[in-house]
Order: structure tokens, then sequence, then C-alpha cells
């Protein structure tokens, strides 16, 4: 493998000095792009382009070739570790993902194991391949869903508005739903190893769905494992560093519990003020966001200005990734997108003129 060219992502996760501040999207390979949309079609499936190892590199790339983003993450899916512990993981057209077995009676929870990891080799195949193909250009991010995340999908059997089977799991038989988070979490923690392994040099724990817990319930039924999983990670290869992200869609509450985990950096969505959170948190972790998705459906000076803003709130200094608050919406125009990564690169470069500036 070839040194990283731009490693201005990973220094920044590390709160190292930068020359400006790096940038990269949330699904920033996806259906925005139309080149995906192709890509995917060839492939036959969602499922089949994930497990294509030729083309799952193809998509990755796609969105570095249009603009100039400084990190690429792997593409796949957080449901392939449940999928490779037998739940039968589909997709039904205009429904979203969905499980053959959902995890909805005592023997099937019971019987849940950690899954051979060679079942997931197309993933590993797919980062080797990536970090190939990228040569250098900018770091790969790996990926998994969180225990809490990834439950809430094996016991509901696909998405959920209301999570009344998984809470009721909760409140009635802890016991169970316990089960289940152990058993990811060891998952999780070897499957993000794999990956490291495989290539990736940075990774990034999605825990989309734990802002939807209490504040007692997200302490003890996804906290306490996403601490295990990190404990767990390989944190150096290459003789570096390899950073951990824990993103928590909805976690803005619980910044400083979050931050006393052992993660290099936490992901904010678009409700926290980037400033208030650096102030609570920002000398224990890097920070990364927090544009709303929904702004790059705005005009180019409003896409413009709202990125300005969410630099000022950051300030000076290190620490900071820049990221959208959650994935980039599948109507997003990339037109607009490339404005927001452009703008980024441009305006940061004041808040970096220091470069011994950092924020302890």
């Amino acid at each position: 493998m070839k040194p990283l060219q731009n490693d201005t992502f990973l220094r920044a996760l590390l709160k190292e000095p930068t020359e400006y501040t790096p940038i990269w999207m949330m699904r920033q390979a996806g259906r925005y792009l139309p080149e995906y949309k192709a890509t995917r079609t060839r492939a036959g499936s969602f499922l089949d382009l994930c497990k294509n190892t030729e083309l799952a590199t193809e998509v990755t790339i796609q969105p570095l070739e249009r603009f100039d983003l400084d990190a690429a993450i792997l593409f796949s899916d957080i449901l392939t570790v449940p999928d490779a512990m037998g739940l039968g993981l589909y997709f039904a057209e205009g429904e979203g993902p969905r499980f053959e077995h959902p995890l909805q009676n005592e023997a099937d929870i019971r019987a849940l194991a950690v899954p051979n990891m060679e079942k997931l080799s197309y993933v590993f195949d797919a980062v080797r391949s990536i970090r190939r193909a990228l040569d250098g250009r900018v770091p790969l991010i790996g990926f998994s869903g969180s225990p809490f995340t990834l439950a809430c999908y094996m016991v509901e059997g696909g998405s959920s508005k209301e999570f009344r089977t998984i809470k009721t799991m909760m409140y009635s038989r802890p016991d169970l739903l316990h089960r289940i988070l152990d058993i990811n979490a060891q998952a999780v923690t070897a499957y993000l190893n794999a990956q490291i392994a495989a290539g990736a040099q940075a990774v990034q724990i999605f825990d989309t769905w734990g802002g939807v817990l209490s504040d007692v319930a997200f302490a003890e039924f996804s906290l306490q494992y996403l601490r295990q999983i990190v404990a767990g990670l390989t944190r150096e290869a290459d003789g570096r560093r390899v950073p951990v992200i824990v993103f928590v869609k909805g976690g803005g509450l619980w910044l400083e519990q979050m931050a006393g985990i052992g993660a290099d950096a936490l992901g904010l969505d678009w409700t926290c003020n980037i400033g208030q959170a650096r102030a609570r948190v920002g000398q224990y972790v890097a920070l990364q966001g927090n544009f709303d998705p929904m702004a790059l459906f705005g005009s180019p000076e409003a896409i413009e200005a709202e990125a300005a803003r969410i630099l000022a709130d950051y300030g000076q200094g290190c620490g900071h990734v820049f990221n959208l608050g959650h994935g980039i919406n599948q109507h997003a125009n990339p037109e607009h997108a490339k404005i927001l990564v452009d703008t980024v690169h441009q305006l940061s470069r004041e808040y970096h003129s220091n470069l011994d500036n950092n924020y302890n």
C-alpha cells in the first residue's frame, strides 16, 4: 500500500494541527449520484452490489471522482452482521431492509451466536480492493452499526417508527435484550477488527437509533456496549493510530458520557450546536458534523452560509471533521454537494492559520 497523500482527516480525528477542516459525507456513495444508480442496475440488487468486490469498489470511489473529499467510506450496509447470523436479510421494494427470521422468541435469542467472520469475507475483500484502488489518495473508513441499532432491526424485523417490539422486550425481558446486545457487541468488535486488518484506516460506529432511548436506558442498553466495543478494537495499524468515531443520532444530551468511552471522535447530528458541544467535550474528543442534510436543498448561497456558520461556531483550531448530521438524501443535487465540499475547504483555512493552535 502506498503512503497516504492526504491524511488531513486522520490528523483531525486525533486533534492534530491541519491546514483546513477535512470533509466527507455520510452515505456519500449512494442514490443521489446517477453513476451509482447505473452501477446498482448492473449489480442487479443492493445486496448483490454489496457482495460484488469490483462494483463495491467502483461505487466507493465514485464520489471522490466528483468531489474533493478527504476520506472514502466502505460501501456496505450495517445489516451485513445480523445477516451473517442467519436472520435472512432482504430488501422489499419501497419498504427498506427486512429480516425473514426476526428475534421474537426466547429460543432464537438463546441460540444467537457471533457469526464466523468468513461469512463476511466479501466485506473484507472490498476493503482490500478499495485500498488498492485509492492508491494512497485519501484514508478509507470502515464501519458497523452499534449493538442497539442492529438489535432494533433484528427484533422489529425491519425499520420501525415506534420501536414497540424492542421496547416491550427492553421493559419486560431486559435479560433477553442484553443477550442480543452482548452477542452483537462481540460480533461488531470482531467485524471492525477484521476491517482494520484488511486495510480500514479509521472506523465509525453508527448508533442510528440510540436517540430513541430514555436517559437511563441509553446508558444501560447502548452506551455500555459501545464502550465494550471501543475497548476491544485494534487501535494501531501500519504504524499509525486507527481512530474510532462514535455517532449517536439524537445523542446530544449524552456528549459527556459518550466522550468517556475511549473513542477519538464523536459524530453530531444537526440538532446540536457544535460550538457548545466543543465547550462541553472538546478537550477530550474531536467532533464530526454537523450540517443538516436537508440544507443541501437550499440555494447555493444558503449552503455556503450554513457551512460558514458551522465553521465559525466550531472556531479556531483543530479537532473538527466537517460532515452532514446524517446521511445525504437520495434526492440531493450532486452540484450542491460539491458547493458544500468546496466551501468548507475554502473557508476553513482561516481557522487553521496557526498550525500549532490546538484545543486542550
